[in-house]
């Protein structure tokens, strides 16, 4: 609402309801890329959403304007769900468009670092033309970002995928010492995203159990959320512990601790190829996994109780991969 409060009997949405000529066919057109635009998600046919806000209320009266002066029949109205969709099903809608746009700039910068030659010196020309391709890439995020309005998942893989790409047009060719595990922290606060999916369910579960017992788990909304100090984020925009080029937050963390152990290494696979919506392990039991990571987050909707169940799942898998044969053909490190 335009307070920022909102109660049981408040309206949550905007919903554009219109109806355009049929010629001429641009006209269409330029309305449906206006309301792409402003992030509206069609619900049914001409039926388009907003979450409910002033600035959205003013953009979609710009758009209802428009379309009755070019000739069609629209209406603005505050709406609640009560019976047919929820929600939570709507918010899911707006994700999966947020997503389908991040996915389309994570497939054209693996293009770019397809570019990158793999032994030798980067000429200062392609340098050049590389990093004006990131930094355009880079504003798309930030226009995506701007109308996410409820964080799709593919945000973090993306500017994971971003950050490398930026790390690599200045990384000297000389490879990295390595370096001695970090010390694990202890009792300190982890904090993510509300709304855990695979790889924070994931990522929290391996916390909590490996890297530091006493963690004090934080669930936040990332618009509103201000980082503390001492604070640690995961799978988070800017976050400590977020993906980075392929990886997703949960191989990231097992790099970062150095953690080996074996019975982890197909637990990683499958929550990359979910998270990163991919098949590079292609794992037969990852589709079973998913179907169980996403039954967890229909079913449940407050964090602490996806993270419990997620938690006893991935306690039983880590059970089952222990008493496994290590897979031959497999990398050690993650």
């Amino acid at each position: 609402m335009p307070d920022g409060s909102k109660t049981a009997r408040e309206p949550g949405w905007l919903l554009l309801i219109h109806q355009i000529p049929p010629k001429p066919n641009y006209f269409r057109v330029k309305i449906w890329r206006r309301l792409q635009r402003l992030g509206a998600v069609g619900i049914k046919n001409s039926v388009y959403a907003l979450p409910a806000s002033e600035q959205a209320h003013e953009d979609l009266n710009w758009v209802l304007r428009e379309i009755v002066e070019g000739g069609g029949d629209a209406s603005l109205v505050e709406a609640r769900f009560v019976e047919g969709l929820g929600d939570e099903q709507v918010e899911e809608m707006f994700r999966a468009a947020r997503d389908a746009d991040y996915q389309e700039i994570a497939a054209e910068a693996r293009e770019l670092v397809q570019k990158l030659p793999r032994k030798g010196e980067l000429p200062d020309e392609k340098r050049a033309e590389l990093e004006a391709a990131l930094a355009r890439l880079r504003k798309r995020v930030a226009e995506i970002a701007s109308i996410d309005f409820f964080h799709g998942r593919s945000r973090e893989p993306v500017e994971g995928l971003l950050q490398d790409l930026s790390e690599r047009l200045i990384r000297p060719d000389a490879e990295p010492e390595q370096t001695a595990a970090p010390e694990r922290p202890r009792g300190r606060t982890w904090v993510t995203r509300t709304g855990i999916h695979v790889d924070r369910m994931a990522s929290a579960w391996l916390i909590r159990r490996f890297i530091d017992p006493d963690a004090k788990l934080k669930f936040v909304t990332a618009r509103d959320y201000r980082h503390k100090q001492g604070e640690l984020r995961f799978d988070m925009f800017d976050g400590e512990y977020t993906h980075k080029g392929e990886l997703c937050t949960f191989e990231v963390l097992l790099r970062a601790f150095q953690i080996a152990e074996p019975a982890l290494r197909p637990v990683a696979e499958m929550v990359h190829d979910v998270d990163l919506k991919v098949e590079k392990y292609a794992r037969p039991e990852t589709a079973g996994f998913e179907q169980l990571v996403n039954a967890i987050a229909l079913a449940h909707r407050a964090d602490e109780e996806r993270l419990a169940r997620a938690s006893a799942m991935l306690d039983d898998l880590y059970e089952l991969y222990k008493r496994k044969r290590p897979e031959r053909g497999r990398p050690e490190e993650p």
